[in-house]
């Protein structure tokens, strides 16, 4: 029995907005601090409703929470190595970078998902992989990268410009 299995042998029913269910153990589901405070009010009896994720966007969540727990609970066992959690973090790295290989619309899911269900860490990963597709990109750039239609006039776009000339340096 891993240590995740003993660590939490109750499951956690999930009903995604389109009615799908998932059983989770309550280790992968704390990950999730809305949940977590679900769990420690009582509300868990029967299964949690979360009616802003989808069914495709919550099986993505919770494999990206379980990996993550099931990291924790390697680096935080008994007898683990300073090698041992060096391995589990390259991993995790490793884990992360892939995870985030989407296309937009699911990305952006990602982030409202891991926003409303409050996990942090996936919630700075999908956040910075945005930030990372705009870096170092013009306004034209992001705009095309993100199919924004520019809605400012000729005059309004060079005052813009002019007024935060410090931007475009």
């Amino acid at each position: 029995m891993s240590t995740i299995d003993a660590a939490s042998e109750k499951k956690i029913c999930l009903r995604s907005s389109d009615g799908e269910t998932f059983e989770v153990e309550e280790a992968v589901a704390v990950e999730s601090q809305t949940i977590k405070h679900m769990i420690e009010d009582n509300c868990a009896d029967s299964c949690i409703p979360l009616p802003n994720v989808t069914a495709k966007i919550l099986s993505k969540v919770l494999e990206y929470c379980k990996k993550h727990a099931e990291s924790v609970a390697k680096s935080e066992a008994e007898g683990a190595s300073t090698t041992d959690k060096a391995a589990a973090d390259e991993e995790i790295k490793s884990y992360d970078a892939d995870f985030v290989k989407v296309d937009q619309a699911t990305l952006f899911d990602l982030i409202l998902a891991a926003n409303y269900l409050n996990i942090r860490s996936l919630l700075d990963l999908t956040c910075q992989n945005v930030a990372d597709m705009i870096k170092g990109k013009t306004p034209e750039e992001i705009r095309k990268t993100f199919n924004i239609q520019n809605d400012f006039t000729a005059e309004e776009e060079e005052e813009v410009r002019r007024e935060n000339a410090w931007a475009f340096e």
